[in-house]
């Protein structure tokens, strides 16, 4: 067996450059794809070494995992990517941390969050042990101010860490739906911008269900003596919560009891939390070590759309599965991910005692919609349902087996006398569906068990123009089938679905569903149909049309439940971006007459551009709040401090009219075309009259395109393939369909699956 060269998109390679490759002490790329690949199944493999493994083995089992990865058979969560063979040598992707109910518990845990975040691990809370608001604090003669008060604080010192220098930390806060603070919490999101490095949940009990469906009283309990504070009506707070997932997507919910009914070392201690996107329910001080299959690899020749000319039968489907190569992937992904436990270089003590005590580990996949694509299978219908089941119950059984066999060769997890298993096993949970964003990127396939977003799109390419891309598949079939042009592929550019396009064979529009074709209910169905043969949970977004309703959101919810899913988490198409909106007209018409600016928030986002001017180089840093521009910075290279003076006073100018409601198009009317003795020519033609100019121009280039600025100026206007940019981190087609973030680091389409904001473009991820 040798080393295979990996088959790197071009837009893979400009994710691993950028956050995966090794660089050296000047911030250069020192690595290649390849050689990534050979570092990570190196340090893995080592292990093998420890368990008195002979040389042949070792070599051996390297081959597997660098040749299953650089296949893209299989892919590791990004910090084993990252940091295997790397001085950090972090590797796991999440953690769970205790919250105590004192002053030195909560500001420890702040503390050993900030050095997770900054190894590259995202954490979840449960904050249901704090006394809730008000509550006495019998040490000091003083009152509580409540968990959500407290979240502030690590939301704060999550802001302040970036992770490794490559990735923003993620939280999940959790709190019980009986703690006396639950209303808080519902609504501590409610407006856009806080606890934004937090995803939350609220923790639903059986007994809460029970109450709401029986309509009777529900007690709401204080932590700190376990005395009811009071009764309240369920439907106060399912309602609220409802609301809550309809405006804007949180909280979502956990099943608590559910995940705890399901715990598989009820021994060890009860879950009371998961990680940041709600898939791995984890004890106290446990960290997740996951790693995803990549099914499109495992459908045998070509596409059954190209030989069938219709849709497929289920039993059509399930023979061109490779079910031999699928299991050897699995068995290989599955002692992967154990050695991953033993090569970590976990951040404390405890972590590492009750990670090596219960040995959890997650395999996942992703794929599943470019893998019913070939099978000619349509997400919305049954046999997809039942292919779910057939390939997850698959990949149950077979690392089942392979744990079973570790655990014979090295041993069961120490926990193993206080979990429901018999020895030998060898970790405690061995399936998990993770977020897979980033790491399906790299892979160049659909994104875990999410139906494609769209079928065609604009890419951002840095070094060019914007690109049209389509699923391989659709292309394929396009140009096999003969309906391919790139008119039709710019139409579909701005659309969601294929469905009403005639030119476009009908079995294909039937085949070829994208999230927007699949109801609420399949959603829900379909999270459910892989969760039966799951150990820990699943991460999905169950995606909804603007258009949903509040009652729709709640038939989703109760329906999540009697299906035995383990949490849920719904999002209304644009429903943030209208609460962007509507926040900032309130704000408005709060203005008063004064003209007094607006407060600047802890943190803002923006960028820097380049300028050529008379003067020199122009840095012109453009800094926005959830509102919109906010304040802009000016700076000339190599200048003096008479000139620094000008620059600087007109940056603060600018800034004053942006804070006090006065609108930058007024702002461009006064300084455009100011002019000065000597015009510069730009690379992209423009020319710049003056440093004021050229100052106007990158805020009309800001509010005509966004973050598609003059760094960028080469690139294809988007408003050529359907698509204009606006003020306020929005995406708006023309026909007004599509709403979506616009990425900070790159200024692509952020969209909205399996509970996180992914760019496509460069790989960013609010939350992996």
């Amino acid at each position: 067996m040798k080393l295979k060269d990996p088959q790197i998109s071009k837009n893979a390679l400009t994710i691993l450059e950028k956050r995966y490759l090794m660089r050296d002490e000047n911030g250069e790329v020192v690595e290649s794809p390849k050689e990534m690949f050979i570092r990570v199944a190196r340090v893995i493999s080592d292990v093998e070494n420890n368990y008195g493994a002979s040389e042949k083995e070792v070599k051996d089992l390297f081959l597997r995992f660098y040749n299953m990865m650089a296949e893209f058979r299989f892919m590791p969560n990004s910090p084993t990517l990252m940091n295997a063979g790397a001085p950090l040598g972090q590797l796991s992707a999440c953690f769970v941390l205790p919250v105590g109910d004192s002053m030195e518990e909560i500001f420890e845990a702040v503390k050993r969050t900030a050095i997770i975040h900054k190894s590259g691990g995202g954490t979840g809370f449960s904050f249901s042990r704090l006394r809730p608001r008000n509550d006495i604090v019998r040490s000091t003669g003083g009152v509580a101010s409540g968990p959500v008060s407290f979240m502030k604080v690590f939301n704060e010192a999550t802001e302040a860490v970036k992770q490794g220098g490559k990735r923003r930390g993620a939280n999940m806060g959790i709190l019980r739906v009986d703690h006396p603070d639950i209303f808080d919490f519902i609504k501590a999101k409610e407006k856009e911008g806080e606890l934004a490095n937090f995803n939350i949940s609220v923790a639903i009990t059986d007994r809460f269900m029970e109450a709401l469906e029986k309509g009777e009283k529900f007690e709401l309990v204080n932590p700190r003596n376990k005395e009811v504070v009071r009764k309240i009506d369920p439907n106060e707070v399912w309602e609220k919560l409802v609301y809550g997932a309809w405006r804007n997507g949180e909280p979502g919910v956990i099943f608590i009891d559910t995940i705890n009914k399901y715990n598989v070392t009820p021994g060890v201690g009860e879950i009371e939390s998961t990680n940041p996107c709600g898939e791995q329910p984890l004890l106290p001080y446990e960290s997740c070590n996951l790693g995803s299959i990549n099914l499109a690899k495992f459908v045998k020749g070509k596409p059954l759309f190209l030989e069938l000319k219709r849709v497929a039968t289920y039993d059509e489907a399930i023979e061109r599965i490779d079910w031999d190569g699928l299991r050897e992937t699995v068995r290989d992904a599955i002692h992967f991910l154990d050695n991953v436990i033993d090569a970590n270089n976990f951040p404390f003590e405890e972590i590492a005692q009750m990670t090596r005590a219960n040995r959890k580990i997650g395999l996942g996949i992703m794929g599943f919609a470019d893998m019913l694509y070939q099978l000619a299978i349509p997400y919305r219908s049954e046999d997809a349902l039942k292919i779910a089941e057939k390939v997850m119950s698959f990949i149950q059984s077979v690392a089942e087996e392979k744990s079973v066999e570790l655990g014979e060769q090295k041993g069961s997890f120490p926990n193993i006398d206080k979990s429901i298993h018999k020895p030998p096993r060898r970790n405690a949970t061995v399936t998990t569906i993770a977020p897979t964003g980033t790491i399906s990127m790299i892979s160049d396939t659909s994104s875990g068990i999410e139906p494609i977003f769209t079928l065609v799109y604009v890419k951002h390419v840095l070094d060019g123009e914007d690109l049209l891309y389509a699923n391989k598949y659709f292309e394929l079939a396009a140009k096999e089938l003969g309906f391919y042009s790139k008119e039709l592929m710019e139409k579909l550019a701005s659309e969601r679905s294929i469905k009403g396009y005639d030119e476009i064979p009908e079995f294909i529009r039937e085949i070829f569903d994208t999230t927007f074709d699949v109801s609420p209910e399949q959603h829900v169905r379909m999270q459910a149909a892989f969760q039966k043969y799951v150990d820990n949970a699943v991460s999905k977004t169950i995606n909804m049309p603007n258009s949903a309703t509040v009652e729709d959101v709640d038939k989703v919810y109760r329906m999540a439940y009697k299906l035995g899913l383990k949490g849920l988490t719904v999002y209304r198409d644009g429903s943030r971006q209208e609460q962007v909106i509507s926040v900032a007209k309130e704000e408005k018409r709060k203005m008063p007459g004064s003209l007094v600016p607006r407060p600047r928030p802890i943190t803002v986002t923006g960028k820097t551009y380049k300028m050529m001017t008379d003067m020199g180089s122009l840095y012109v840093t453009v800094n926005e709040d959830g509102y919109g521009p906010f304040e802009v910075f000016v700076h000339l290279g190599k200048s003096g401090s008479a000139s620094m003076a000008f620059t600087e006073a007109i940056g603060r100018l600018i800034s004053l009219c942006l804070r006090t409601g006065v609108s930058p198009k007024a702002v461009i009317k006064q300084l455009k075309g100011i002019k000065s003795s000597t015009p510069v020519r730009q690379e992209n033609g423009d020319v710049v009259f003056s440093v004021p100019d050229a100052i106007a121009k990158v805020l009309e280039k800001y509010l005509a395109g966004g973050e598609q600025l003059e760094l960028l100026s080469s690139r294809k206007p988007l408003s050529q393939v359907g698509f204009k940019l606006e003020v306020g981190k929005k995406v708006e087609s023309e026909d007004h369909h599509h709403e979506a973030e616009i990425c900070p680091e790159c200024g692509g389409v952020l969209v909205y699956q399996e509970g996180c904001y992914v760019c496509r473009d460069c790989g960013y991820s609010k939350c992996e």
